[in-house]
């Protein structure tokens, strides 16, 4: 081993699923043979599976990272602005040098003015207030007709059956099969969601009755909203852009087939920011990811040549409320099959998921299938 090796530093920006696993596997991997720092703008890991519950007050999404990242790594809470040469600058001002850097700042949402995004922390906090000062009878608008805004809506009409709650969206849990989403309807029906198959096009705020939201849809119709959150996940961080590295037309940074950056190959990207042929946004997406990247930079520590990186998907998974739930079986390319499985064991199942995929963050023990060939 090097002395240059030996003294290696890797910084991991993000502290998600992707960046905790990469920074927790890598540690276990290489040992002492590196020096680790985790920057992440908030100290807590926060289980972004769980923002539905931290919304509702059925659960909470943050744990603490001292408690998920192992001995011997450094945290760092704080926002990077921009990637250099061998430098992040904070937004602080100050800089951190590196050898390595595994980029994990996921993704974000650009909510339409008037809303609560329902897809980030400090969103979820806002929504979880205001929704405890809804009185009851009120009604909450959930903008989105994916996995994010299904189980936002459901979770809230569990935890608040005294509140209306409204999913509005242009098409409903897209993403599964036809048989699966008429089962989600029935899901939502039983919670007394009332689904509205439309676009939003504009959000009052104080314009409705009694100085609640006034929400316009595509086709002119509109209503009152007491709460409006904004579910819809898909727009990913300037940071790369903004440093410079190759970035696909909706700002994910490309990479090679080992997740390394196409402009500087000392920077690994990994989860929503990267631009990763056929792959989601999703847990099970970057953990993989992050645990590739650690294993990628420990064999290069070795003296040993890179492997391609690979997965496969099994399906999806999604609740609706605390005793129901969905499992959507997929094809390893993540096109869906005919199966599907739902109901209080799906609900189970769908809980058990989520335990295991903190369990495997913090452990950094964690297996994937293959990719299709």
């Amino acid at each position: 081993m090097t002395q240059r090796e030996a003294d290696m530093k890797v910084l991991v920006v993000g502290a998600g699923y992707a960046g905790t696993i990469a920074a927790n596997r890598l540690a276990k991997r290489a040992r002492s043979a590196v020096r680790i720092t985790v920057v992440n703008p908030r100290p807590d890991f926060v289980e972004r599976v769980r923002l539905h519950e931290e919304i509702a007050g059925t659960g909470t999404a943050a744990t603490p990272l001292t408690a998920m990242l192992s001995a011997g790594i450094t945290t760092r809470t704080g926002t990077v602005d921009k990637i250099g040469d061998g430098q992040v600058t904070l937004a602080d001002g100050t800089g951190l040098d590196f050898d390595r850097l595994v980029l994990a700042v996921g993704s974000t949402v650009a909510p339409l003015p008037g809303t609560v995004p329902a897809g980030t922390w400090e969103g979820a906090r806002e929504a979880r207030a205001a929704l405890a000062g809804l009185p009851g009878g009120g009604v909450v608008t959930v903008i989105g007709g994916g996995l994010t805004g299904i189980e936002t809506a459901s979770e809230i009409a569990f935890g608040r059956p005294d509140l209306r709650v409204r999913l509005v969206g242009e098409t409903i849990a897209a993403s599964l099969s036809e048989r699966a989403r008429q089962r989600v309807r029935d899901g939502l029906n039983r919670l007394r969601v009332e689904v509205v198959e439309d676009g939003v096009t504009q959000v009052e705020p104080g314009a409705g009755e009694g100085g609640a939201d006034l929400v316009r849809l595509g086709s002119g119709a509109r209503f009152s909203s007491g709460l409006t959150l904004w579910a819809v996940i898909g727009t990913v961080p300037g940071l790369a852009a903004r440093s410079g590295l190759e970035v696909t037309a909706d700002g994910r940074a490309v990479v090679d087939a080992q997740l390394r950056s196409v402009t500087d190959p000392r920077i690994f990207v990994v989860g929503d920011c990267a631009a990763v042929p056929g792959s989601r946004a999703a847990c099970a997406t970057a953990m993989p990811q992050g645990a590739h990247a650690a294993d990628t930079l420990a064999r290069v520590i070795e003296g040993r040549e890179p492997e391609p990186y690979s997965m496969g998907y099994v399906g999806q998974a999604l609740s609706l409320g605390r005793q129901d739930g969905l499992l959507q079986v997929g094809r390893r390319d993540d096109t869906v099959r005919r199966l599907h499985f739902a109901g209080r064991t799906a609900a189970v199942v769908k809980e058990r998921i989520c335990r295991y995929a903190k369990f495997s963050v913090r452990t950094a023990t964690y297996t994937w299938l293959r990719g299709p060939k």
